[in-house]
C-alpha cells in the first residue's frame, strides 16, 4: 500500500473513537469538572446540549476528528518514525500522524504539545488507542534490569503519586492511588524491549469502580527509545494486551540506529538506566500528566505516568451534544 494513500474510516468509527478517546483523555491531562458528576439523565443531557461550553468543545472535537480522518493511514503499511525506525502497521489499524494527533488529544482536554510524540494508533473497531513517541535520550544501559526490585519500584511510584496528588488537588483534579502492577516490569534483552503496566483509580472510589491501566512498551535504540503506550481499562487489558505486544514486535529501528550499533567512543549515553525509565527521569519527560509542578527534590524524579482513566467524565460531557450524522 502506498504510504500516502488515505482510506475512509469505517462507518460508526467516529462514535466509537469519540467514546474511547474522551474516557482515555484522563491519562493525558487533568479531568474536566464534569468528571466527578453523576451521569445525567437523558432529559438533562438534552437540556444542556446547547450550552456554549459544550457546543464549543463539541465543535473542536468534530474539527479534530475530521482532520484526523483526512490524514489517517490504514494498515497494512510501513510507517516511518522520526528518521529512526518504522512501525509495520497491520491491517485493521490506523495511524494518525502529527500535528493532527496532537490536535485530537487537545480536543480531548489534553492541552499543549509533546515534541516527542509521533502519532496515535487506533483499531478500526475501537476499544483502545496507543500513543507513539520517540525519546532522544541517548543509549540507555540495561544492566540494572538483571537485579531490579519491582517491589521497590512500586513503592517509589506510590510515594510519588501521593506527592503528586497535592498538586492535582490544587489544580482541581481528583487524587488518585496506584493499586499495584497490572504487569510487573519485564525486559527482554535479546530484543531490547521493555513492558510494564500499573493499575490505579481515584481515591475514595468504590472498591468495584473501574480501574485505569496504562500499558507501557518500549524498544531501545542507539540514540534513544521508541515507546508505545496503550490506553485501555483494566478489565479490557487481557483482550487488548496481545495487540499491544504485536505492535511492539512491529516496532524496529533502522540499520545504524539499532541498540547494537552503539559506539561508546562517539555516542551519547543516557543519564539514567532502565529502572529509571520506569519511575525516574524518563517518566517526567513522558509528560502524560501535567501535574509536575512544585515537587520537592525527593519526588522530582518519581512522576506518575498517567495511570487513571477519568471514569467517563469526558464521555458524559460530550454526550450532551446533539448527535451529528456520520
Amino acid at each position: 500500500m502506498n504510504p500516502n494513500t488515505l482510506t475512509p474510516w469505517p462507518t460508526g468509527l467516529r462514535r466509537r473513537l469519540a467514546g474511547l478517546l474522551i474516557a482515555g483523555a484522563g491519562l493525558l491531562a487533568l479531568p474536566a469538572p464534569a468528571a466527578t458528576d453523576a451521569p445525567a439523565p437523558a432529559e438533562a443531557q438534552s437540556a444542556t446540549a446547547a450550552s456554549p461550553t459544550t457546543s464549543a468543545a463539541a465543535a473542536a472535537f468534530d474539527t479534530a476528528m475530521a482532520a484526523a480522518k483526512r490524514v489517517s493511514r490504514a494498515g497494512p503499511q510501513d510507517i516511518p518514525l522520526a528518521a529512526q525506525g518504522q512501525l509495520k502497521l497491520p491491517a485493521g489499524l490506523r495511524y494518525v500522524p502529527e500535528p493532527e494527533a496532537t490536535q485530537l488529544l487537545n480536543a480531548m482536554g489534553n492541552p499543549g504539545r509533546d515534541p516527542q510524540q509521533l502519532g496515535l494508533v487506533f483499531p478500526d473497531g475501537g476499544g483502545w488507542f496507543a500513543i507513539l513517541r520517540f525519546e532522544p535520550a541517548g543509549y540507555i544501559k540495561d544492566d540494572d534490569a538483571r537485579d531490579w526490585d519491582t517491589a521497590a519500584l512500586l513503592k517509589s511510584f506510590q510515594e510519588g503519586t501521593a506527592a503528586a496528588n497535592e498538586e492535582r488537588l490544587k489544580m482541581g483534579a481528583p487524587a488518585i492511588e496506584v493499586l499495584g502492577w497490572a504487569e510487573a516490569p519485564a525486559y527482554r534483552a535479546d530484543g531490547h524491549r521493555l513492558v510494564w503496566a500499573m493499575s490505579s483509580r481515584h481515591i475514595g472510589a468504590p472498591a468495584d469502580a473501574p480501574q485505569g491501566v496504562n500499558y507501557n512498551t518500549y524498544v531501545l535504540g542507539r540514540e534513544g527509545y521508541l515507546s508505545l503506550n496503550l490506553v485501555t481499562g483494566l478489565k479490557d487489558l487481557p483482550a487488548h494486551k496481545p495487540q499491544a505486544l504485536a505492535l511492539l514486535e512491529n516496532l524496529s529501528f533502522d540499520a545504524g540506529k539499532r541498540y547494537a550499533d552503539f559506539d561508546s567512543k562517539t555516542d551519547k549515553v543516557a543519564e539514567y538506566g532502565l529502572a529509571a525509565l520506569v519511575v525516574g527521569v524518563a517518566a517526567k519527560k513522558l509528560g502524560l500528566l501535567a501535574v509536575v509542578l512544585g515537587f520537592g527534590a525527593k519526588f522530582a524524579k518519581v512522576i506518575l505516568l498517567g495511570l487513571a482513566l477519568v471514569g467517563g467524565g469526558f464521555a458524559r460531557f460530550f454526550k450532551r451534544k446533539p448527535k451529528s450524522p456520520q
